[in-house]
């Protein structure tokens, strides 16, 4: 595999649980979803979803198109509304709240505070092209968190130095390549300071030679072990090299989930295997087959 950073717990471990390290102090999950079902029409796109992810997890969610991968973290980003169940967040519910004793339905202002603990990076870059790149950057730090325009343009050139694109502040998107595009993304995102980041198959929109760059960042941010990580991709070593648990959906469900190690190399499911036997280029065990 690619990279040389430290063994991370599960290349050291046959376990689903964090390490020490990452665990929460709190005790809770930095995500929960209890029985969470969402439906378009008669389409049902979830069923009832149950799925903890711990503070500093990094959890790639794998699966077929049309399987529900991007449906559970636009949930989480506040951009589909579950049909049931509920989603918390660092211990509060995020599309609901508790009064006299009765879950209702969240206010809006309750859903700005609490998405505002989530970042979310997206296939298409959805830059301004009428803005600079450091312009870009600012914005919301500026007029979301409301923080003073010399401290918005010092965290969005940390973050623009931390993906490589430090000389890059004065350029318009259009003078970038998509993948330099999509890491002008990926900072705009980390300027907010997330305690969650979620990527939605980030490089499905590059050409192949870009996509090597984009995931090197990605690779970083997760080396640096200091936030809760939810990847949707296709991009099976990419998903192997960097998560601590690997999700397969299928038909809206859970089907398998485990260490990428145990869920590449000897999957329990059938439709696992299936599934991975038409991306994986390294062949499984013989106890998977």
């Amino acid at each position: 595999m690619a990279g040389s950073r430290p063994l991370k717990r599960r290349e050291l471990s046959s376990g689903v649980n964090p390490p020490a390290e990452k665990e929460n102090q709190t005790g809770r999950p930095m995500v929960k979803y209890s029985h969470v079902s969402k439906a378009f029409g008669k389409l049902k796109v979830l069923r009832d979803i149950n799925l903890d992810i711990e503070k500093n997890e990094i959890v790639a969610v794998i699966g077929p198109s049309g399987s529900g991968k991007t449906t559970l973290i636009r949930m989480l980003m506040t951009l589909e509304k579950p049909s049931s169940g509920t989603i918390e967040v660092d211990g509060e519910l995020l599309w609901h709240e508790r009064k006299n004793g009765k879950l209702v339905p969240a206010s809006e202002g309750h859903l700005r505070k609490v998405r505002r603990k989530v970042g979310m990076v997206f296939q298409q870059f959805n830059l301004f092209p009428h803005m600079k790149i450091l312009r870009n950057v600012t914005e919301a730090p500026l007029h979301v968190l409301g923080l003073p325009r010399e401290e918005a343009e010092a965290r969005a050139v940390e973050m623009l130095e931390k993906v490589g694109l430090g000389d890059k502040l004065d350029a318009y998107p259009a003078q970038l390549s998509g993948g330099q595009q999509q890491r002008v993304a990926i900072a705009r995102a980390l300027v907010m300071r997330p305690q969650v980041m979620l990527f939605d198959e980030v490089t499905s929109a590059l050409d192949p030679e870009l996509v090597g760059e984009v995931l090197a960042v990605l690779r970083e941010i997760a080396a640096e072990g200091d936030m809760t990580m939810i990847i949707v991709t296709h991009e099976m070593d990419f998903a192997r090299e960097v998560a601590d648990r690997i999700l397969f959906l299928d038909g809206g469900v859970i089907v398998e989930e485990g260490p990428p190690q145990a869920i590449f190399n000897n999957p329990r499911h059938k439709r696992t295997r299936e599934f991975l036997s038409r991306f994986c280029n390294s062949p499984m065990t013989p106890a998977a087959i």
